[in-house]
């Protein structure tokens, strides 16, 4: 069910914004698989078999981003997901990586508790998506409120959708927003 016809890495070193030099550059990045959309130019009732099949994907996508970033799932304190789907498809079938892409996030690292925040939409070739990131641990850690902008050059065609998973590293470069700090989470409900 599913074929995947590439794979797309991208990772970010951000050495400055403004300000002073930060101490050590901010890191994150997105991985992005193109695979063929088996429901696409047709409407089909029981999509749910695409979720579970999608789960070795996301393992696979996971580890390679992970990797990507060093390999210590400890570095990594942000996350977020997205899909973009084909113009052949529907925004449904973009709903179907939540489930898989935040469950191999979580097996990846471990100790998580925040939501996965995700974000979808249909679109043509060479479509871009700013992917939500937010702290894996609390949700409400603004320093760690952020995006990447995330696509594959020349896809999605009609017949296929983009999955994407992000990780982060850090906070935003000289972020100074306030509220929950890093340092003060508690971790109990995923929210502070």
């Amino acid at each position: 069910m599913i074929e995947v016809r590439r794979l797309h890495l991208e990772i970010e070193e951000i050495r400055h914004e403004f300000g002073p030099p930060p101490e050590k550059p901010a890191h994150r990045g997105f991985i992005a698989a193109v695979l063929t959309n088996p429901y696409a130019g047709r409407y089909e009732p029981n999509i749910l078999p695409m979720m579970k099949a999608l789960e070795p994907l996301g393992l696979d996508l996971a580890r390679r981003l992970l990797n990507a970033l060093g390999g210590d799932p400890k570095a990594i304190q942000g996350y977020g997901k997205g899909a973009i789907v084909g113009a052949g498809g529907e925004i449904e079938h973009g709903a179907l990586w939540h489930v898989p892409g935040g469950w191999s996030m979580r097996e990846v690292l471990h100790d998580t508790r925040a939501i996965v925040p995700s974000t979808k939409k249909v679109g043509g070739p060479g479509t871009r998506l700013d992917v939500p990131i937010t702290h894996i641990n609390a949700s409400y850690v603004r320093s760690h409120f952020d995006a990447i902008e995330a696509g594959v050059p020349g896809a999605p065609h009609a017949d296929e959708m983009i999955v994407i998973l992000a990780m982060s590293k850090g906070a935003r470069i000289h972020a100074r927003v306030g509220g929950l700090a890093h340092g003060e989470i508690k971790g109990e409900d995923g929210l502070r």
